[in-house]
């Protein structure tokens, strides 16, 4: 072979190189264009269909209401005066006790249409939910969503202290939290943790029965980045969207809790001896271990000073575990 050949060859494989580089650059930045997007869409209080779960489905059963899992609503109802409805209970154990309309949701209904039934139940007033206020769980066998809701046709005239957050009909086999999980530093920089295949995604995790379901992020941390995780407080801020459909019996009795989970070093770290060490924080999110994991830093602006006042305000819906 000539050298002018060589020399063309070469730069025949330098020209190839630099064009899948450039490839991949393009579909990463537009896998992430599109993760943004589906970020803004639950930062506003929408859904996005479940596609796949990305962790602890082998640990996780299809929810079956009344079989694998027990939803309960309630309902927080004012009137004019600022005087809650309460109703007396008629069960012997605890007979005449007062508290707020509550029960168990049945097959077949939404979490809206199962308030609505209870409330006329129990007080006879028809009802329209404003929000969510609270969501408690003892793992995904037993939720509890809690509504602030109003007499039909009367006006609630204050407004709670986070967005407006109503389930979103959109169905789910398990128990699931897809998680907006992030990392900040004291320069307001902020980092969102995503899984790459088959493409850029939020990571989605199934709730497991001997854990809280806010223990699916936990998993999470422990599968991407094993040697920082004691390291690390995993604590989950709130809850932006929640998905319910319930119309079919064990296919869409699951919920998926749209989450914001912050990442926060431990300033209390300790070395192999079990003695206290001085932290010095890098600034940066620890290094990811598992190849399905990549962190990216957000750079839209709009989007960065949203998720960075969400997780200094927590003005989002709480999630509380019994446990």
């Amino acid at each position: 072979m000539s050298k002018q050949s060589s020399s063309s060859q070469h730069s025949g494989n330098g020209n190839l190189t630099r064009s899948l580089i450039t490839h991949d650059m393009e579909v990463t930045e537009k896998g992430w264009q599109q993760v943004e997007e589906q970020v803004e869409r639950l930062l506003s209080g929408q859904g996005s269909e479940v596609t796949a779960c990305d962790v602890g489905l082998e640990q996780s059963k299809p929810a079956t209401l009344r079989k694998t899992v027990t939803y309960i609503v309630c309902a927080v109802i004012f009137n004019e005066k600022e005087e809650v409805l309460m109703v007396q209970e008629a069960k012997p154990d605890c007979y005449k006790q007062w508290y707020l309309p509550a029960g168990r949701v049945e097959v077949g209904e939404s979490l809206e249409e199962a308030l609505r039934r209870e409330v006329k139940e129990e007080a006879g007033f028809d009802c329209e939910p404003i929000t969510l206020l609270l969501i408690q769980e003892q793992g995904p066998q037993w939720i509890r969503f809690n509504f602030l809701a109003k007499v039909t046709g009367q006006r609630y005239r204050q407004d709670p202290c986070h967005p407006v957050t109503l389930p979103v009909d959109l169905s789910c086999r398990h128990v699931v939290q897809r998680l907006v999980l992030v990392f900040t530093n004291a320069k307001e920089q902020i980092w969102v943790l995503l899984i790459k295949a088959p493409v850029l995604h939020l990571p989605t995790a199934a709730a497991v029965k001997t854990h809280a379901v806010t223990w699916a992020a936990n998993m999470v941390v422990q599968e991407a980045m094993p040697s920082a995780y004691y390291d690390q407080d995993v604590n989950t801020l709130g809850v932006f969207s929640l998905q319910h459909n319930g119309r079919q019996h064990g296919k869409t009795d699951g919920v998926c809790f749209n989450t914001l989970v912050a990442l926060v070093p431990d300033h209390v770290q300790r070395n192999e001896d079990g003695e206290k060490v001085e932290w010095t924080g890098t600034g940066q999110p620890p290094p990811v271990e598992n190849p399905r994991y990549v962190w990216h830093e957000v750079q839209k602006q709009t989007l960065k000073e949203k998720l960075l006042e969400k997780t200094k305000n927590t003005s989002i819906l709480p999630m509380h575990s019994l446990y």
